[in-house]
């Protein structure tokens, strides 16, 4: 039951996610590392991998196209934290502080819970089972 919400929670916030990205590019191409090629079309493209697999991860029909889904916003999350450690950097070095260390700092160690949730919501990681 757990797994099931939390599953529907991460497909409405990646959802959400990838048409902010579409319609609403300009926040996350400020954000963006200087080294990364055609920054419109990652952040479009972001856009359309985020709304993809969040349909992946609900439907009801196929385990492995959820696991698929499950993997891909795992991968997701993993290639753009560069984007989030460089606009920590960005605020950090503001006179103000942007939006400071209470927002980076957790949204850092959130990286790597959204990883293991979107791998498990997709039932992506082996289950131990309790001996009968």
């Amino acid at each position: 039951m757990t797994k099931a919400v939390l599953r529907w929670v991460m497909a409405v916030f990646y959802l959400a996610a990838g048409v902010i990205h579409i319609l609403k590019p300009a926040p996350f191409l400020t954000i963006m590392p200087a080294w990364v090629p055609a920054p419109e079309a990652v952040v479009l493209w972001t856009g359309v991998a985020e709304i993809l697999g969040a349909i992946g991860l609900v439907q009801p029909f196929s385990k492995p196209l959820r696991q698929a889904a499950g993997w891909g916003l795992a991968a997701y999350a993993l290639c753009v934290w560069p984007a989030n450690i460089n606009h920590f950097a960005l605020d950090m070095a503001r006179p103000d502080g942007g939006l400071g260390l209470g927002y980076h700092v957790p949204r850092m160690f959130a990286q790597p819970a959204i990883i293991w949730l979107a791998l498990w919501v997709g039932e992506c990681l082996p289950l131990r089972r309790k001996a009968a």
